[in-house]
């Protein structure tokens, strides 16, 4: 039986079955989207909706969620952390140049007056330059952002950095800054130690416990 005479049975419009849809492919926007999760393995579809927009994507809500969830990229609330870190430690690789894997940490300690500081601390993993040595009274996302600014202009910015899940790392600040320059944030895994032996090594090497650098004072 044909198709025009099984539709007329039925009593069904044929050009419906003939019609094929127009809608552009979304190979593109699935992989970047799926890039972006792979990276970032925290962030929900609305923090991918966001940084999609960013990125000049004419995508909504509603698509980044469907895509978000064909993809099987949901977040699980009862799955531990540490199992869902391990993803970012398969493709771990070590250094061969200068430049390509950076650690970053804050360092915490306190004056004399018993006035609490921060030191925002880098270490090149490959050459152990410290291309960073930066402290404040309080360190915020935007803080880390402006800090890593000004050294990119003198010496660019990394392939990778390599820090932990504290808050200023996490940031949309952090987040967003990364993307435009390029940067992939290598979140260490909770409960392994051994991971930041790079920079904890730099860090109480001299004398008294912490390198001398000048503290930033705000308002």
């Amino acid at each position: 039986m044909s198709i025009r005479r099984a539709c007329a049975v039925i009593r069904f419009d044929p050009r419906t079955c003939r019609y094929k849809s127009r809608r552009p492919g979304e190979a593109a926007s699935e992989q970047r989207i799926r890039e972006i999760c792979l990276t970032c393995i925290r962030f929900g579809y609305r923090r991918v909706h966001v940084l999609l927009k960013h990125e000049g994507w004419e995508i909504n809500a509603q698509k980044t969620y469907r895509i978000y969830k064909e993809l099987g990229m949901q977040l699980r609330n009862k799955t531990p952390k540490r199992r869902v870190m391990v993803k970012l430690r398969e493709d771990r690789v070590e250094a061969v140049r200068p430049n390509e894997v950076w650690a970053m940490n804050l360092v915490h300690d306190q004056l004399a007056t018993g006035r609490k500081f921060r030191v925002l601390t880098v270490v090149d993993t490959f050459s152990l330059y410290v291309p960073v040595l930066n402290a404040r009274f309080s360190y915020r996302g935007e803080d880390v952002v402006a800090t890593l600014d000004r050294v990119y202009w003198r010496i660019g910015y990394p392939d990778t950095i390599r820090v932990d899940q504290g808050s200023e790392f996490v940031s949309r600040d952090m987040e967003l800054r990364a993307h435009q320059r390029g940067v992939t944030l290598d979140f260490s895994r909770p409960g392994k130690p051994d991971r930041q032996r790079l920079y904890r090594g730099v860090q109480w090497s001299v004398p008294g416990g912490m390198p001398e650098c000048s503290l930033v004072h705000e308002s």
